[in-house]
């Protein structure tokens, strides 16, 4: 059984998302976020590499607009794509954690298919950075594409997140309200 199927499986076979079959954990699954060290280790690289992001973008469009700084641009890249691996790494291992499953958990199918995406960019930036196949300036665009599919994907996953929260508020007061603990 391939790791999404037994993921499915492992849900439909008495795991039970909360609210009604609503909702981006089943009670298991929110004990198992919270238990897992994991969770700690994603929630402090998110934001790490969203400030190298910033850093890097502005890097990028400083030598965009001059000229200037080719060195500490393609540097911030690098550094933005060995943040990038790290948390995709940690996070494949957090979804296992979790989930059962190193990718495409259902819970975070299509954040994790525009990872493939985001991934994909910064690769080719570092495969063409190596071979020389770009100019600097192709590379600089190739690295404001792959910080497009970034923005996309880091915005995917705060608002999974988000709705988590709100899910999470929303059952602790429903389960107020009937005097049960959440």
């Amino acid at each position: 059984m391939g790791s999404h199927q037994a993921s499915q499986a492992r849900r439909s076979a008495g795991e039970r998302p909360a609210a009604g079959g609503v909702g981006l954990y089943t009670p298991a699954e929110r004990i198992r976020r919270d238990a897992s060290p994991w969770t700690l280790v994603q929630g402090v690289l998110a934001p790490v590499q969203f400030l190298v992001f910033l850093a890097s973008l502005g890097l990028v469009l400083r030598y965009l607009a001059t000229g200037e700084g080719q060195s500490i641009a393609t540097a911030s890249i690098v550094v933005k794509t060995l943040t990038l691996y790290t948390i995709m790494v940690t996070g494949c291992i957090w979804e296992k954690d979790v989930f059962g499953v190193y990718l495409f958990a259902p819970a975070f199918y299509w954040e994790d298919m525009f990872s493939m995406a985001v991934l994909a960019l910064h690769t080719a930036y570092l495969i063409a950075l190596a071979t020389g196949a770009l100019s600097t300036r192709a590379l600089m665009l190739l690295a404001l594409a792959a910080y497009a599919t970034y923005v996309i994907n880091a915005t995917q996953f705060i608002l999974k997140l988000r709705a988590a929260r709100l899910q999470q508020a929303r059952l602790a007061q429903v389960a107020g309200g009937r005097g049960v603990a959440a």
